[in-house]
């Protein structure tokens, strides 16, 4: 849409749809109270719960790597040739990480530990063949089709292990997602410039690939809480 109409026309498109999803939101929201103030939970309390550190830590090991590939793909993509490549590249992981959104919505339910296991597995590999093959285009566009996939699902598998964790004190939990979501969104630009600057844009998928193992051993060990391996429609029925 930029090449077609102007970059700045993008802000304008954006900022329309964000007056409409607020309108939206007003009309359609239900409008619940708040929590009475000696029902809050302090979010120290919240933070000791079993399984929230492990879904925080996840969501950093996930999302910094995420986004240290994300903010330079321009850069390694043109290391490898492929530096008209970018539109088409970003277009393939958009679409794609619509599709695995709606697939997550499907299945989170029942295979939420199952799916976080798979979509840091995927997005490892998938930077691994981003780093062995990319410059062949074909494999390239698999590569980020696999990345998009995963990562689209990423936001509601960690969100909902993490209302699961925390139970009633899931508002606050909440809050602290999305602080770790933006302070790996925060560091990734760091991470990924000191790479450029010091072992090259060719190290960037390799520094993936290990981030994101050290996160699927996070999620893999919290099987007793974070992200267990009994499902939650069993928790529910327990409950």
């Amino acid at each position: 849409i930029s090449s077609a109409i102007g970059w700045r026309s993008i802000f304008g498109i954006m900022s329309a749809m964000s007056l409409a999803l607020m309108a939206w939101v007003c009309w359609k929201v239900p409008d619940y109270p708040g929590q009475r103030a000696e029902h809050r939970f302090p979010m120290r309390q919240v933070l000791v719960m079993e399984g929230v550190r492990p879904v925080l830590f996840v969501v950093m090991a996930w999302i910094l790597p995420h986004y240290i590939l994300y903010t330079y793909i321009a850069p390694y993509l043109a290391s490898v040739g492929l530096a008209h490549d970018v539109e088409a590249v970003l277009l393939i992981f958009g679409v794609f990480s619509v599709i695995g959104i709606w697939v997550t919505g499907c299945l989170v339910d029942v295979w939420l530990r199952q799916l976080v296991l798979l979509g840091i597995g995927a997005f490892a590999v998938a930077s691994v063949v981003l780093e062995l093959y990319a410059k062949t285009y074909a494999i390239t566009s698999v590569g980020v089709a696999i990345w998009g996939f995963t990562f689209g699902g990423a936001p509601t598998l960690l969100q909902t292990a993490l209302a699961d964790a925390a139970g009633e004190g899931a508002e606050l939990a909440q809050s602290a997602l999305v602080t770790a979501f933006n302070l790996s969104f925060a560091c990734s630009g760091i991470v990924g410039g000191i790479l450029l600057e010091t072992a090259g844009v060719a190290s960037i998928p390799w520094v993936v690939a290990s981030l994101l193992m050290i996160g699927m051993t996070a999620a893999w060990r919290a099987k007793a809480h974070g992200f267990p391996s009994m499902g939650r429609q069993y928790e529910r029925q327990a409950d």
